[in-house]
């Protein structure tokens, strides 16, 4: 994997849709950065998905909607081109009205990711397992999907549809407005903050496109394990936050740790080696394709 992916963003589309098709759970981690995406990859995992969360927390920022499309499609295309697993992005509410969402999709879609989900909430947002949300009129949602829906130039770029009408209008509500939205033509559903199995059940009966499990830590749902998932018929178990909050909380202990003893070297166990940052970048790939341009003697007076 020198410089670039091997596939295309076409490829990695299509690869996407045929998993989602054969109902088999994918498993799903959130990058906190390229690096970790490439990690995802290396590991075995079958898809990559970058949280609005995470990339504002990256900033220094609140998931509170003040990150813009421009930043997000940035964060993205640098990761789709380290990876050739399948990557879906949080799209917030689109950055606006239905025309917004419709720009943000095209921006999506030209930096290489496989699909993206939209949101229900009004703008700002906020994090879905907060109390206080509010969302839009469903209509209002509907509009916002069908807006990206026309504005896909990529049959086969995913869009999904993610509602958080759960906690503030109840379960039945939450399911209309999934099935209001795949109407409106969104290929899969995201519910958010489902307060148990029986709810996940209740979605999986109602609604007939692929859905996507939540499993945020100190939240409102709670942690299913990937056999329960598969066995409530989900079609995606999303870890989107737990590479941050790993990465942040080694951080916090390393520094507290480098405080206190005035060095590093009790660190050093729970540490990357060199060798095998060296192993996940590809050096030796980079130091092969090196060699081989510069394997040659100039002319003289050259």
């Amino acid at each position: 994997m020198l410089l670039h992916t091997r596939t295309t963003p076409a490829e990695r589309r299509r690869a996407f849709r045929e998993q989602l098709a054969t109902g088999r759970l994918l498993r799903m981690p959130g990058a906190l950065n390229p690096l970790s995406a490439r990690l995802i990859q290396d590991t075995g995992f079958d898809a990559v998905y970058l949280s609005g969360a995470v990339l504002a927390a990256d900033l220094g920022l609140p998931d509170i909607g003040l990150t813009t499309a421009s930043e997000i499609a940035a964060r993205a295309q640098q990761t789709t081109r380290v990876t050739d697993l399948p990557v879906l992005i949080d799209a917030d509410t689109g950055f606006g009205e239905p025309m917004n969402a419709a720009r943000t999709v095209q921006l999506l879609e030209d930096a290489g990711l496989a699909g993206l989900h939209l949101e229900d909430q009004v703008n700002p947002k906020r994090c879905g397992h907060l109390d206080g949300k509010t969302v839009v009129p469903r209509e209002e949602m509907v509009r916002r999907v069908r807006g990206a829906v026309d504005a896909r130039r990529d049959p086969d770029f995913l869009l999904m549809a993610r509602t958080d009408a759960r906690s503030v209008e109840g379960l039945p509500a939450a399911i209309e407005r999934a099935k209001a939205y795949v109407d409106a033509g969104a290929d899969a559903i995201f519910p958010e903050a489902l307060a148990d199995a029986s709810e996940y059940a209740a979605f999986r009966k109602a609604v007939d496109v692929p859905l996507l499990a939540n499993l945020t830590e100190f939240g409102k749902t709670p942690l299913l394990d990937t056999r329960a998932l598969a066995d409530l018929g989900y079609n995606i178990a999303l870890y989107p936050v737990t590479l941050l909050r790993l990465a942040m909380g080694a951080v916090e202990d390393g520094l507290r740790t480098i405080a206190a003893d005035g060095t590093q070297e009790a660190l050093l166990p729970r540490m990357q080696t060199r060798s095998r940052l060296y192993e996940l970048l590809g050096y030796e790939e980079y130091a092969a394709f090196d060699s081989a341009v510069y394997d040659f003697t100039l002319p003289p007076g050259t």
